[in-house]
């Protein structure tokens, strides 16, 4: 819509926002209609309409099989879209339309926003399966007229509620009618149902909604005034109301369609079971949160106890041995710190990688300087854990192989990430400026038990690549290729 707009009408962004605003409501006239609608914008020149937006009701047959968005019509073939545009009014007159062999009524509606029409709303609805109306029948057309005609007054949407579709209840959810004191003139069978759920005894017709509804909810003493306001509808509210056998969402519409109040629409659906189950998930997060918090203090205490046995053995292979396993321990316990404050399985492994730098740079025998460029970006933590270890198996190596005491120098590590989003991969490089490699050096036969852990790992686990190469002008490079999994 915002191209089209901004392509083919002089209207601005205040105007443009205005549209969105009632494209985000008009499913609820569409159904309550039981008809399409297509919105009609004038060109900037005026010679012609636009069609911009498009919405099929969910309570009835369409009358449009075919995408009506980005349409043009000369000005004058639509005789019903001038009169709405120019005169400011509902337009009814005509006969019905005939579309291929379903006669179809069609009814203009101007969009009025601060005494301006901005454009047209063509109300199409479909009279192939016209019967005679029922009560609820009427109940949806009598309201869809209100809404009407607070559309082309400047009345609705409401410019400061901003409504999400998809969480707010739904014409056929429940609906229930209210006259300008509260009292209910119509309530459908599901909102009935609902009310049902509350605990209601008795029938809705005839009693005021608000005392109804403040009596079901938990015990309130005084009756909440607050309550018995927002389930009257005398302002445009969304609220949710818990008893002990369930949860209904409500939505209050008030109707103005001549400027004063006439009564409002109540739109309400039972949440009870979608309620539970995102408290089932609230609980489950956090289960998995307390475990990824108690096995990282478990791995910190591990390496707490191995630092300790390092400093009582007199053997300096067997204390360098348990410090490397001191690192190994401590590259898992930051994955799982990070994902213990997390909602999901999922890290930024940019900050994980930064303090693998900083804890493996603890070692160095020299002034080496650590650094990384580019982003690894978010990870499933099961590539999380292994690409961890890898890392600080690489830097420590870097570390203690390529550069001697006292000796400065720099260790840049380097992400990229690229490919599709079905085969995505991981570019690490490892970078150090030291001493190189040895002559003949072999790294997927080296018996060096860093290495093995990466090979590993990275072969194993994480189906990727493993090379270390000499490094352009000094020092040493390796070269990490993954695939990356896409997110769940």
């Amino acid at each position: 819509m915002n191209e089209l707009v901004r392509q083919h009408t002089a209207l601005d962004d205040s105007d443009l926002e205005w549209l969105h605003l009632l494209v985000s409501e008009w499913q609820l006239l569409s159904d309550l209609s039981f008809a399409d609608l297509v919105l009609w914008v004038p060109t900037r020149d005026g010679t012609r309409y636009v069609s911009v937006a498009q919405m099929r009701p969910n309570t009835g047959p369409t009358s449009y099989q075919d995408d009506m968005v980005g349409h043009l019509v000369p000005r004058g073939r639509r005789p019903m879209l001038d009169a709405a545009l120019d005169e400011g009014r509902i337009v009814r007159e005509g006969d019905p339309e005939w579309r291929e062999e379903v006669p179809v009524r069609v009814e203009s509606i101007p969009v009025r926003r601060e005494g301006r029409v901005l454009g047209v709303i063509a109300r199409n609805t479909n009279l192939l399966t016209v019967r005679t109306p029922s009560r609820l029948e009427l109940t949806y057309l009598q309201s869809a007229s209100d809404l009407a005609q607070m559309i082309a007054a400047g009345s609705f949407p409401f410019p400061d509620q901003q409504v999400d579709m998809d969480a707010s209840p739904r014409v056929g959810d429940g609906l229930i009618r209210l006259d300008a004191d509260g009292i209910v003139q119509y309530a459908s069978p599901n909102a009935l149902s609902a009310y049902h759920r509350l605990g209601l005894a008795a029938d809705l017709v005839g009693q005021h909604l608000g005392e109804a509804t403040a009596e079901l909810a938990p015990s309130r003493v005084p009756v909440d005034e607050a309550l018995v306001k927002l389930a009257s509808g005398w302002a445009p509210r969304e609220f949710e109301i818990e008893a002990s056998d369930g949860v209904i969402q409500f939505r209050a519409i008030p109707l103005k369609p001549k400027g004063t109040r006439i009564g409002s629409l109540v739109l309400l659906r039972d949440v009870t079971e979608l309620r539970r189950r995102e408290r089932e998930l609230i609980t489950k997060d956090a289960t998995i949160r307390e475990i990824h918090h108690r096995v990282k203090n478990n791995l910190q205490t591990v390496a707490a106890l191995l630092r300790l046995q390092a400093r009582r053995i007199d053997s300096q292979r067997g204390r360098e041995a348990l410090e490397e396993a001191v690192r190994r321990v401590g590259s898992i316990a930051i994955v799982h710190e990070t994902l213990s404050q997390n909602l999901d399985e999922r890290v930024e492994f940019d900050e994980i990688a930064d303090r693998v730098l900083a804890m493996v740079a603890e070692i160095s025998p020299g002034k080496v300087t650590g650094r990384r460029t580019g982003r690894f970006g978010i990870l499933e933590a099961e590539v999380a854990t292994p690409l961890s270890m890898v890392l600080t198996e690489i830097l420590q190596n870097a570390l203690e192989h390529g550069f001697r005491q006292g000796d400065t120098g720099t260790v840049e590590v380097s992400a990229i990430r690229g490919g599709t989003s079905r085969e995505a991969r991981l570019l690490v490089t490892v970078q150090d400026d030291g001493v190189g490699l040895p002559e003949d050096f072999d790294p997927h036969r080296s018996g060096n038990l860093g290495l093995q852990i990466v090979r590993t790992l990275v072969e194993g686990e994480l189906g990727g690549t493993f090379d270390m190469v000499p490094a352009p002008e000094r020092g040493t490079r390796v070269i990490l290729d993954l695939p990356v999994p896409t997110h769940k």
